[in-house]
């Protein structure tokens, strides 16, 4: 299992920064009163695509162009978070991205990744079906395929966690929304490049507990389905190096429901006043679940994007 180091991060921000600046955290008063805890809101929701892995993306296209100056193009598999960083930063490069996507997939996301310079393919009935076909046309097209997880994107994505934990180093348990790991692990890895002993804890939807059965376990379990609206989570299958990361590094995993992240949602909005997508809401949903048990603590929820088609927020709103 390899580990970041501090100068590993310090570099990956160098590059991070070139693109964006750092983002903000705010402790929110409503958001304390409501839930008996200091909450420090980590607002990736406020970076250039929306999300947070565009960090990942930054980092991951510098290191391609450095090994592989060669490609001319990439391809990967998304529900529209990678898709748009990838995009982005390829376009930046003068590389071709080809983006598959989910049929039915999120109709903002894909004219999103489609703005950023990134051509949209659907297939499949989810992510994990889109998967084999990005892997497929990377063989039939020549295109370099850019994996979910990778050390690189963890390196950019892992800024967010130093910005973090720079600011607020003594927080005592921080939440993380799970899909394919890239979040979980980089804020792993920034504790523990930093030294600090913070817990984080691991979010999932009841509709996709692949992650938690695996923790729990200790080996990789695949569910039949992934059916949450919070599409950042609908993962059916861990990715064996990110879990390896996080069993090892995690203290839990929490597990909510679809309610549960609407109300999330609903809650940024009425205390905070931001958009969080459903997978940005998952770490807050968390909290609220667990809320007796982080009373009077100092916690972190990482709001990881507010890339939510506008028909889907409005029924959760209204």
């Amino acid at each position: 299992m390899y580990r970041l180091t501090h100068d590993d991060i310090e570099q990956a921000a160098r590059q991070v920064y070139q693109v964006m600046p750092a983002t903000a955290q705010y402790a929110w008063p409503l958001l304390a009163e409501r839930l008996g805890c200091t909450v420090w809101v980590k607002h990736e929701n406020h970076t250039p695509t929306g999300a947070f892995k565009v960090r990942g993306g930054i980092t991951f296209m510098q290191w391609l162009k450095r090994e592989h100056p060669h490609v001319n193009g990439i391809v990967t598999a998304t529900r529209g978070n990678h898709g748009q960083s990838l995009a982005l930063a390829a376009s930046a490069s003068g590389l071709r991205a080809l983006i598959v996507v989910p049929e039915g997939n999120s109709i903002e996301k894909n004219n999103a990744m489609r703005g950023f310079g990134g051509e949209v393919v659907e297939y499949g009935r989810d992510f994990d079906e889109a998967r084999e076909e990005a892997a497929r046309l990377a063989k039939t097209q020549g295109l370099y395929l850019v994996p979910p997880f990778h050390t690189e994107l963890v390196k950019g994505v892992a800024t967010y966690g130093f910005e973090l934990f720079k600011a607020v180093p003594d927080l005592d348990t921080v939440y993380v929304p799970i899909g394919c790991g890239s979040g979980i692990c980089a804020v792993i890895a920034a504790r523990d490049a930093l030294g600090l002993q913070t817990e984080i804890v691991g979010v999932v939807s009841t509709e996709a507990m692949a992650a938690k059965l695996s923790f729990e376990t200790g080996e990789i379990h695949e569910t039949d389905s992934a059916n949450t609206f919070a599409d950042g989570l609908a993962v059916r299958r861990p990715i064996a190096e990110a879990f390896a990361m996080y069993r090892a590094g995690a203290a839990r995993i929490v597990a909510v429901d679809d309610q549960a992240i609407a109300e999330a949602m609903r809650i940024y909005y009425t205390d905070t006043h931001n958009l969080a997508e459903g997978a940005g809401a998952a770490a807050l949903a968390a909290l609220i679940q667990e809320r007796e048990r982080m009373e009077g603590k100092k916690v972190g929820v990482i709001l990881s994007g507010g890339n939510v088609d506008r028909s889907v927020y409005a029924s959760v709103i209204g």
